[in-house]
């Protein structure tokens, strides 16, 4: 319990991991690449803040139901210990309503769009409601957040298309190894912790193999990604960009192998400058086309 009394503006911002952007940062750049392939590139102005403001307003109910659903194992990790929730400096009603509340003006964002996108955000939220629950049972729970997290892409297409095309499912596929890459090293932080408390994540389930099949997920995100992008005639911007990206995941190569706390968390929380490079690709690649 901390010693000092905490105004509920301080407690809401650290509900929210407002001091910690690279868990929206991760989301929001593979969405915009959704968005600019959707729209054949800049969407206009309206979409744009639309995506980005419901990416962070997502994210931010997220970790208010992610820490109402983990309160009693927070205790026992070392990371999350002083979170407002476990803590007992916020109660499990309150930060609840900080979390609806969110959720509906996210909600309200999206019905300023096609109805197929608001469809579309009706399994975002269950996803994104049951994705805690799924770290009691479910061995590789980081597949179930990237079902929750790719939700953007498929309703980035269906508010420019009204449809979700095959491309978007490549581009969902892809984002999907991108998240098992980059939250299995986020696991891997809290491997000790989770082992003791019984909690089940991808690092625990892969053992020994979570470095190689990190790269390996790193991998196969490149290459869908490049499947999906190559046939859009975006010329050398993309090609630099995917290479950016490849030379951070070499990068990452270096910070994980030796399996310090400190190096995979330094990897996950750097992990949104691969969505920026590719994303920089394709932005750049439209406007040049």
């Amino acid at each position: 319990m901390s010693s000092t009394p905490r105004s509920r503006l301080s407690l809401y911002l650290d509900l929210i991991r407002f001091n910690r952007p690279a868990g929206w940062l991760v989301l929001v750049w593979p969405t915009l690449v959704a968005l600019w392939v959707a729209a054949g590139g800049f969407p206009g102005w309206h979409l744009l803040i639309v995506f980005v403001a419901g990416t962070v307003l997502m994210r931010s109910a997220g970790c208010c139901i992610n820490d109402i659903a983990d309160r009693d194992f927070d205790r026992h990790v070392k990371r999350t210990t002083e979170r407002p929730i476990t803590s007992g400096q916020l109660g499990v009603k309150e930060a609840a309503l900080v979390g609806a509340v969110l959720a509906l003006v996210a909600l309200a964002l999206v019905l300023t769009t096609r109805w197929e996108a608001v469809a579309w955000s009706v399994p975002a939220v269950a996803f994104t409601i049951l994705y805690p629950f799924t770290k009691r049972f479910f061995a590789m729970p980081q597949a179930f957040l990237g079902i929750a997290f790719n939700f953007g892409i498929v309703i980035a297409f269906a508010a420019v298309l009204g449809r979700v095309p095959g491309q978007a499912w490549v581009l969902w596929l892809a984002n999907m190894f991108l998240v098992l890459a980059y939250d299995t090293e986020y696991a891997m932080v809290d491997r000790d912790d989770d082992l003791k408390i019984g909690m089940k994540t991808s690092a625990i389930t892969l053992g020994r193999f979570d470095v190689a099949a990190i790269m390996l997920f790193f991998v196969l995100c490149l290459a869908l990604t490049a499947a999906v992008l190559a046939p859009l005639g975006l010329g050398w911007p993309l090609w630099l960009g995917l290479a950016v990206a490849a030379a951070q995941v070499a990068w990452h190569y270096t910070l994980i192998r030796g399996r310090t706390r400190e190096g995979c968390f330094v990897a996950f929380s750097k992990s949104h400058w691969i969505g920026v490079a590719i994303f920089a690709g394709v932005a750049l690649g439209f406007a040049l086309r």
